[in-house]
């Protein structure tokens, strides 16, 4: 990753993306703080980005909705606004957030570095590099952060990337697929 996201920074998208789901709850346009941001700064530049939302259900923080883009033409701050909406009211693998929900998700966010071809499967390094396979008309995406969350090691993370794929197991090295690499930048509400 070629640039960092301040505290500061980070507080701004968390709160916007905040923001953008209450003003869909609430049948309203959201309103946004103009931030105290120089035109410098990487929420002004083009940037991949993933929006996830955890809920608390019964004691444990399960998922309740991820959506991103890997690569955008808008910038970082409007991705951002973009990925929460969808990650809250378009993910197809849950139904739309409801009002009662909205106290209890927790927003994390996920700034990414380009991808980059990765001809060598062993230099995938667990809990630094996100995964992006494509092949077959078929393609899968993980975050960095997952295979550190699920306990796996390089094998199970890269049999995994395949899964997501809906690919055979090993398909990542194989020679109509292509695997790509990429950092991300991770932070959450508290």
């Amino acid at each position: 990753m070629d640039f960092t996201i301040t505290p500061d920074e980070q507080k701004i998208l968390l709160t916007q993306a905040r923001e953008v789901i209450a003003a869909e709850l609430d049948k309203r346009k959201p309103v946004f703080d103009q931030p105290d941001i120089d035109g410098g700064s990487p929420l002004h530049k083009p940037c991949g980005a993933f929006v996830t939302l955890h809920i608390l259900n019964g004691g444990v923080n399960a998922l309740r909705g991820c959506i991103g883009r890997m690569t955008a033409n808008l910038p970082l701050i409007e991705t951002v606004r973009l990925m929460a909406k969808e990650a809250a009211f378009g993910d197809p693998r849950f139904p739309p957030l409801k009002k009662d929900e909205y106290p209890r998700i927790h927003i994390e966010i996920s700034a990414l570095s380009p991808m980059t071809p990765c001809p060598d499967s062993r230099k995938v390094k667990v809990g630094v590099h996100g995964l992006l396979l494509q092949g077959r008309g078929r393609s899968g995406v993980l975050l960095p952060q997952v295979p550190v969350e699920q306990g796996w090691n390089l094998d199970e993370y890269l049999d995994y990337i395949c899964v997501k794929a809906g690919l055979p197991s090993g398909a990542y090295d194989a020679p109509d697929t292509q695997l790509y690499t990429f950092t991300a930048i991770v932070f959450k509400e508290d």
